[in-house]
């Protein structure tokens, strides 16, 4: 979501400044690439790249070809094939072998329904999302970004194309919460569906406003999370201290959940360094649905508050996280939030936090529904 977020930003800009654009999007890959459908990258005519398609080998191309679909108003896609010689200076550049499709769409801004409009759209709610792009790998019917659907229903269309069963394949993406590919036929031609599953930024509230929390501030702006400060010091919960947080609380454990919301993309740290407040803090969400609860300090210190809030049984010891963060052997403050954001990041996407040496399927795997 930071990608698009960027993006948005980017584009308000070239809109303000008077500079036409164009968006690109990874919307198919075949064997490997640095990155996945749905990364994404806005182009300005005098050459402003905002976003990432590529390790970097590809974005010097896409802006010639983001150029010529600016210039001929239409939506264009462009295939690299790393396997292909014309193509092999792309591909040992990036290190990959595969086949990578990058749909090119101009902006219109008297467009309502354009792509940025649509992404705008996306990333004002705070809540799941399921993306369709539709493309043609073999004809000229390049949609383009199409439609957006979140669980409320909100259902936008670009002005070309109708697909009937799109409302309904993009709510299975939202069910299931996992992007696919699909195929439609329209005037006899073959149509592929993008249906990306897209979630909110994580919600990071820090209960603690110490020099260690600091980096963990960071490091999370920088991700794109929503971060949340709240401690019961107004000495040390200020601007000053964290300028990139999203919110500064100075409150007592018992007024902070109320000031919050918490969803399936929040996270709570807890960090003040003072037992009795992540002692009370802890007791509340116990009784939450928060999915990720991390405690600062050693394991014994948590056992003995859920001994003290006689709390302590298998379940709460598994769900909440303490010590915080995973073994990587950290010590400083900065190696530490490194740690806290890794296991964080993993919990929330249910994955296992292991080496990727050791994976033996593929680290991204999209499922084409018609296949």
């Amino acid at each position: 979501m930071k990608e698009i977020a960027d993006i948005i930003k980017a584009h308000a800009q070239a809109r303000k400044d008077g500079k036409k654009t164009a968006l690109a999007t990874v919307v198919k890959v075949e064997g490997s690439s640095y990155r996945r459908p749905g990364a994404r990258m806005l182009i300005t005519e005098d050459g402003v790249l905002t976003g990432a398609i590529s390790g970097g080998c590809l974005e010097g191309d896409a802006l010639r070809k983001a150029l010529t679909a600016i210039h001929q108003q239409e939506n264009k896609l462009v295939t690299y094939d790393s396997m292909d010689e014309d193509d092999a200076k792309f591909g040992v550049q990036l290190g990959c072998n595969g086949i990578v499709y990058i749909l090119f769409e101009p902006i219109f801004n008297n467009r309502q329904a354009n792509p940025i409009s649509i992404l705008t759209e996306l990333e004002s709610k705070r809540e799941n999302a399921a993306l369709a792009v539709l493309f043609s790998l073999e004809g000229q019917k390049q949609i383009g970004t199409h439609s957006l659907h979140t669980r409320h229903g909100q259902f936008r269309h670009n002005e070309n194309g109708h697909f009937p069963s799109l409302s309904g394949d993009l709510q299975q993406v939202l069910t299931e919460r996992k992007s696919t590919f699909l195929d439609y036929k329209v005037d006899q031609e073959l149509i592929t569906a993008f249906l990306e599953f897209i979630s909110p930024p994580i919600a990071l509230i820090i209960a603690g406003a110490g020099n260690d929390a600091q980096p963990l501030a960071n490091i999370a702006d920088v991700l794109g999370w929503n971060v949340t400060i709240a401690d019961g010091r107004p000495t040390h919960a200020t601007s000053q201290r964290f300028p990139k947080a999203n919110q500064i609380l100075v409150t007592k454990p018992g007024q902070l959940l109320s000031q919050i919301t918490i969803d399936d993309h929040t996270a709570f740290v807890l960090m003040t360094h003072n037992y009795n407040y992540d002692l009370e803090l802890l007791h509340l969400l116990l009784s939450t649905n928060a999915p990720y609860i991390g405690s600062l300090g050693p394991k014994k210190k948590l056992v003995r508050m859920l001994d003290e809030l006689n709390q302590n049984t298998t379940e709460n010891q598994s769900r909440v996280h303490g010590p915080v963060g995973l073994d990587i052997g950290a010590e400083t403050a900065e190696e530490i939030a490194i740690s806290i954001v890794a296991e964080i990041k993993a919990v929330l996407s249910g994955a296992s936090a292991g080496r990727l040496k050791e994976k033996t399927a593929p680290i991204h795997v999209y499922e084409n529904k018609n296949n």
